[in-house]
């Protein structure tokens, strides 16, 4: 995996898919386990999104280490290190409830099974939990990231006046 995009550190570039793709699967997730019939529609493209997702957080943690490698060690470049290892474990939690989901609809459909009901029950317990701490999870590692990012740059408007009027 190349470090750079164009010039460009890769690592803020691929972060992106997570951040799109982890919150989009998280709500489909919740939607797909509470509503029956958003099931039937759309329980494999919820899949497919939270397949592409789980996907995407080694590449974006693998290009955060080659940054991390440019970037001064500080307290809140390891914080943000540490809480994106904790990422992966909740987004695969919601990638299985999801595929439990969609391969009882499978082959519940080609038999009739009676503990489909139950393992439906408890794949959408499963994807929720997970799309809920994925979802959590995603949000911190991002504010974590940005005050990693930008601790110590003045972004006030005040500040920016201040150095036009000198």
């Amino acid at each position: 995996m190349p470090s750079t995009i164009m010039g460009l550190p890769a690592h803020p570039l691929i972060i992106h898919a997570v951040v799109v793709l982890i919150p989009l699967a998280a709500l489909s997730a919740i939607v797909v386990a509470i509503w029956p019939a958003a099931r039937e529609r759309y329980a494999s493209l919820a899949l497919g999104v939270a397949t592409v997702a789980l996907v995407a957080i080694p590449l974006a943690t693998h290009t955060g280490e080659l940054l991390e490698a440019h970037v001064k060690r500080t307290p809140l470049v390891e914080r943000h290190t540490e809480m994106a290892d904790g990422l992966l474990p909740f987004a695969a939690l919601l990638w299985l409830g999801l595929a439990v989901l969609v391969f009882v609809r499978w082959y519940g459909a080609k038999r009739n099974v009676q503990w489909g009901r139950y393992l439906t029950v408890a794949a959408a317990i499963v994807a929720v939990v997970g799309a809920v701490a994925s979802g959590v999870q995603v949000a911190r590692i991002g504010h974590s990231g940005a005050a990693a990012a930008w601790h110590g740059v003045d972004t006030s408007s005040s500040g920016q006046a201040a150095r036009g009027h000198r």
